[in-house]
C-alpha cells in the first residue's frame, strides 16, 4: 500500500495534453492494479484518504473510482469500501470439436460447476419443434443451467432434446453428453452459429455483470451419424472471458 500512495503522492494534476484529472487518476490506478503494485482484493484507500493524499477533490476521486467500477477493475461492497476485483481468467474454445463445458474446463485444469435454471419435460415451443424436427404436441426435455468455471460465471446453457433421447432429465447431473452416451446416443457433429449481442437484464443478472454488457449468443444442432437431430442449445457467454477460436485451411486454387 505504502508503493501506491507513493505513486499518487508523486502525481502533478495538471490539466491540458494529459486529460481531465479524474482521468489522470483512473489511469494511475489502473496502472498500480497492472503492474501489480495493488494487489486482487486489496482495498484501496477511501475516497476520503486519496482526495487528501492527491490534494483533489472528494467529486474528482469518486469519478475516477466510478469510471474503474464500470471498467471492472474495481468492485464496491455496501460499507466496505472499494477492492481490486480479482481477474477473470479468459478461457479460449476452438470451434473444431464438438466438446461438452465439463470435458472442455477439465482439459483446462479448472473446476466446472452448474446452477440449475429449469430441468424438466415441456410442451415443445415452435421454436423447437422445427430445431428437432418433431411434431405438433410432442414434448422436449429441458437443461437449462448457469456454467461456471472455478467459481466464476462463464455462460447461460439452455438446451432442449425430444422427450425420445432425453426421457429423463432429471438423469443429467454434470455432462449432458455423458448422459447421451451412456444411452448410446453420440452426437458426431453440429452446427454453430454465433452473434454478438448486448446482456440483457435476466442474463447480466444471472451471470452477475452489468446489463448491456457484450455477450456471445451461440445457438447449436447437434447430430448424430444418421442425420438425426440431437439437441438444439442456446447458450449466452460472457464477451470478457471468452475467446472462440477457429482453424482455417487456405485453398490452393
Amino acid at each position: 500500500m505504502n508503493d501506491f500512495i507513493s505513486m499518487l503522492e508523486n502525481g502533478d494534476w495538471q490539466t491540458g495534453s494529459r486529460g481531465p484529472r479524474y482521468l489522470q487518476l483512473r489511469r494511475r490506478i489502473q496502472l498500480a492494479i497492472d503492474e501489480g503494485v495493488l494487489k486482487e482484493n486489496e482495498p484501496l484507500p477511501s475516497e476520503r484518504e486519496i482526495a487528501v493524499i492527491t490534494d483533489l477533490s472528494r467529486v474528482t476521486v469518486r469519478k475516477a473510482v466510478a469510471g474503474l467500477v464500470e471498467d471492472r477493475t474495481v468492485v464496491q461492497k455496501r460499507g466496505s469500501g472499494s477492492f481490486v476485483a480479482p481477474r477473470v481468467r479468459k478461457v479460449e474454445q476452438r470451434l473444431s470439436s464438438l466438446t461438452s463445458f465439463s470435458e472442455d474446463m477439465a482439459r483446462r485444469g479448472l473446476a466446472a460447476s452448474s446452477e440449475w435454471l429449469q430441468r424438466g419435460l415441456f410442451p415443445a415451443s415452435p421454436e423447437e419443434i422445427f430445431a428437432l424436427g418433431l411434431s405438433s404436441g410432442e414434448r422436449v426435455a429441458r437443461v437449462e443451467r448457469l456454467r461456471k468455471a472455478d467459481g466464476i460465471p462463464m455462460a447461460i446453457e439452455r438446451a432442449s432434446l425430444s422427450e425420445k433421447i432425453l426421457p429423463n432429465p432429471e438423469k443429467v447431473s454434470s455432462s449432458l453428453y455423458a448422459v447421451l452416451r451412456s444411452t448410446g446416443i453420440q452426437p458426431v457433429r453440429a452446427i454453430q452459429r454465433i452473434s454478438a449481442r448486448c446482456l440483457e437484464a435476466v442474463d447480466a443478472e444471472i451471470l452477475k455483470i452489468p446489463i448491456g454488457s457484450a455477450g456471445l449468443k451461440i445457438e447449436r444442432v447437434s447430430y448424430q451419424v444418421t442425420g438425426q437431430v440431437v439437441e438444439f442449445t442456446r447458450s449466452v457467454y460472457r464477451g470478457d472471458v471468452y475467446d472462440f477460436v477457429a482453424e482455417l485451411q487456405i485453398s490452393e486454387e
